[in-house]
């Protein structure tokens, strides 16, 4: 009876686990500091004293956890009011092991609502008993082991604030995406390969996904995409030549 009693208390618990880099922004911190608050315990990865990658991190997060739901938010993010009450109205349901949240994104100051930004489902609250790790070096994804489900209110996420953050954050991630192509072996890049790259760029987020929607933000959004496609596939080519030169 007692196991029983401790069991249905630490199911109304959840425990919010956030990275925290170097370049964060303080006040975006504070912002999203401030709306999980009310979780029953923020669990702070610095990322910066743990050798690692965002899989690790993540992971090392829920290591130290206490509660049984686990719900990530990242530095930039902020949970509103209705999220809240929407988490608090599903976490004693049992229903799912886990609920994908549909993330609200803004980039350059404007908030999204075409060019597939919207409703960008991402599983970040779910039960640690269902929880088997992280995994994936840099778009990394939970593994939950049972059904998952969807809440309807969205995460805000103000990505992107602007040109000069975007074109580093593209430097940095296209580093990492091009190495992990080309240890999967990617087909050796060529003409036909990079316009065929930065077409399905444009018609998945300026045709299918109606980007121009979003106004000028969107027709930059959609250029921009296309632009972090190609320096990722050149970043690859360069591996390629690099590595038939050493044969």
């Amino acid at each position: 009876m007692e196991k029983k009693m401790k069991d249905i208390f630490t199911k109304s618990k959840i425990s919010a686990i956030v990275l925290i880099g170097g370049n964060y922004d303080k006040e975006l911190l504070k912002r999203c500091l401030d709306s999980i608050s009310w979780c029953d315990e923020v669990i702070k990865v610095e990322t910066e004293s743990i050798k690692g990658s965002f899989s690790e991190w993540r992971n090392e997060g829920a290591k130290r956890a206490k509660n049984n739901w686990l719900f990530y938010v990242d530095s930039d993010e902020e949970v509103t009011t209705q999220l809240k009450n929407n988490i608090l109205q599903v976490k004693d349901t049992n229903e799912f092991a886990g609920y994908a949240i549909p993330r609200r994104n803004k980039f350059l100051g404007h908030t999204m609502h075409w060019g597939g930004w919207y409703p960008d489902y991402v599983l970040r609250l779910f039960m640690k008993d269902k929880f088997d790790g992280w995994f994936g070096e840099l778009h990394e994804q939970p593994l939950v082991n049972g059904p998952t489900g969807h809440l309807k209110e969205p995460l805000l996420h103000d990505s992107h604030r602007n040109l000069h953050d975007m074109v580093e954050k593209t430097n940095n991630w296209s580093e990492i995406e091009a190495k992990l192509l080309f240890k999967a072996g990617h087909p050796k890049m060529n003409f036909f390969r990079f316009c065929s790259a930065a077409f399905r760029e444009f018609w998945y987020r300026g045709v299918v996904k109606l980007g121009f929607l979003d106004g000028t933000v969107g027709v930059i959004e959609i250029i921009y995409q296309m632009y972090s496609r190609l320096i990722t596939y050149s970043k690859l080519w360069e591996l390629q030549i690099n590595e038939s030169r050493n044969i």
